[in-house]
């Protein structure tokens, strides 16, 4: 089969920041000649970051970038992060950990790891659910190293783990790498789009953006990487916005750095307050910090004090006001614009999926890259799952809300009550009824991370699986020991996690 539709030639990226530089970095790595690939962003316009932690698939964008992990490490002061540990979400006074990957090990039996453990934990014959996850153990002990991909049946082989680092300092880095690539960084504010007013299959389609300098940079495809003000996609376009502040009601932040504290830690934490939460999120040079909460039910001035208070050291800057709405675009592409980033939804930084939602929106493009003639059907696929990814994002940060037992009413009151989607509802009722975990393609988070949330925040299942009981209480209560102890001796020879990024990737260093 011959394709007879003309390629697209010129690609044009507005607005930087990550959602701009990761799309350059990727389109720089995969299109060659005669495609050309322009930016325009304006120094004048702030990079707006709420968050500066990353989930494991993060290396596969940086794969497909071709970045090499010790020098973007360097370059960006990154640290490494094997979860979160999440304090005060179910009550008061609680803790526990969201570990990457899997959770005890490949069954061997007819049921999944996790029914043995509701089963001993139901007779009191098992340990807290984190002694059976590698990346928690290691992370609770401050221990870090690279996974022994040769040792196929230790843990340490597929040890899940993402980064910490500084927003700001990586889209520099890929800045960098995409103009050694060839493409071209035009410094310019936009204030007018232009459409193509003639007759045919590209009327009102972005023809051009005009800058203030009156220069007009025309393009065949363009990207929408200017956040919240979505300049093409809904000033130019009239894409409208699906507000889910009902689900979410959290919608200022206030974000501070703080000096460095010992020991570095490898995962994020946050920590619930009476109307939102606090990140903590330690790089090598200092601690991103910050306060997301409800100004329907929190004071701006509040807020900020309530952040302060719960530095662990001093302050490196006035505190910063960020306002914004969680929700998504109704459709991510139209007609010859794609929004990347958030422009085209956001979902607050609770598990740091906002660059995997970057990255995913620019993997779904190339997978589809349009000819000429935008075909409405891919165009019609492309935002199908982008739908289903937001959603599925969006239903994993409302279940940490919902799922709260919190005696302070308010905020944490109205969240326990509120009625929830119906897909996050059919996945709770199915948990609380047997323990029984589901995945669907467009899912994110895989079934441990809905089982650590679901146990973390007191979701406990009125029975298990019949099958499990196949097996003796003996038989499975050395099964989960030989587990725990294998994870515990792996985590025995890991070097800290300081030294290790010492050695390995601290900026500055040599490699």
């Amino acid at each position: 089969m011959q394709n007879s539709a003309k390629p697209l030639r010129k690609i044009v990226i507005v607005g930087g920041g990550a959602a701009g530089w990761m799309s350059a970095a990727a389109l720089s790595a995969v299109l060659k000649p005669p495609y050309e690939i322009r930016l325009v962003e304006s120094e004048e316009i702030g990079i707006l970051g709420v968050g500066e932690a990353t989930i494991p698939l993060i290396s596969m964008f940086n794969g497909l970038a071709r970045l090499d992990e010790a020098a973007f490490m360097k370059a960006t002061q990154a640290t490494f992060k094997l979860g979160i540990e999440f304090v005060n979400w179910g009550r008061q006074g609680e803790r526990y950990f969201h570990g990457f990957g899997r959770v005890g090990k490949e069954p061997l039996w007819p049921v999944d790891f996790t029914q043995y453990w509701l089963r001993m934990r139901a007779l009191g014959r098992a340990q807290p659910i984190e002694a059976y996850v590698m990346s928690a153990a290691a992370a609770q002990a401050g221990r870090f190293m690279l996974p022994r991909r040769e040792m196929q049946n230790s843990p340490l082989a597929d040890l899940a783990y993402a980064y910490h680092f500084d927003a700001g300092l990586y889209a520099r880095h890929l800045r960098a790498l995409s103009e050694q690539r060839g493409v071209r960084r035009t410094e310019g504010k936009v204030v007018r789009v232009l459409l193509d007013d003639q007759a045919g299959p590209t009327q009102g389609h972005v023809r051009a953006v005009q800058l203030e300098s009156g220069e007009q940079v025309a393009g065949d495809l363009f990207l929408d990487c200017t956040g919240f003000a979505g300049l093409l996609i809904d000033k130019a376009l009239g894409v409208g916005f699906e507000d889910w502040r009902h689900w979410l009601p959290c919608d200022r932040a206030w974000a501070v750095p703080s000096e460095s504290t010992k020991p570095l830690l490898p995962y994020t934490r946050a920590t619930a307050h009476r109307a939102g939460w606090q990140w903590r999120i330690p790089l090598q040079h200092r601690v991103g910090n910050g306060h997301v909460y409800s100004s329907q039910h929190m004071s701006d001035d509040e807020a900020a004090s309530v952040l302060l208070r719960h530095l662990d050291a001093p302050p490196l800057a006035d505190p910063r006001l960020i306002r914004f709405r969680t929700g998504m675009r109704h459709d991510a592409w139209a007609r010859n614009v794609v929004a990347i980033g958030m422009s085209a939804g956001f979902v607050e930084p609770l598990e740091s999926t906002a660059l995997h939602l970057i990255q995913m929106g620019i993997a779904g493009l190339i997978e589809a890259f349009p000819h000429e003639g935008f075909d409405p059907t891919e165009i019609a696929e492309y935002n199908r799952r982008s739908r289903e990814r937001y959603e599925s994002v969006r239903d994993f940060i409302v279940l940490h809300y919902h799922l709260n037992q919190r005696q302070d009413g308010g905020f944490w009151d109205a969240c326990a009550h509120m009625a929830v989607p119906d897909k996050l509802r059919w996945r709770m009722d199915l948990y609380a009824a047997s323990g029984r975990l589901v995945y669907v393609d467009t899912d994110l988070f895989r079934e441990p991370s809905w089982f650590e949330v679901m146990e973390g925040q007191n979701l406990r299942p009125r029975r298990w699986l019949p099958l499990t009981e196949l097996q003796g209480v003996e038989e499975t209560a050395a099964y989960l020991k030989g587990v725990s102890d294998t994870i515990a001796n792996c985590v025995g020879v890991m070097p800290g996690h300081e030294e290790f990024v010492r050695h390995y990737c601290a900026a500055g260093a040599g490699r």
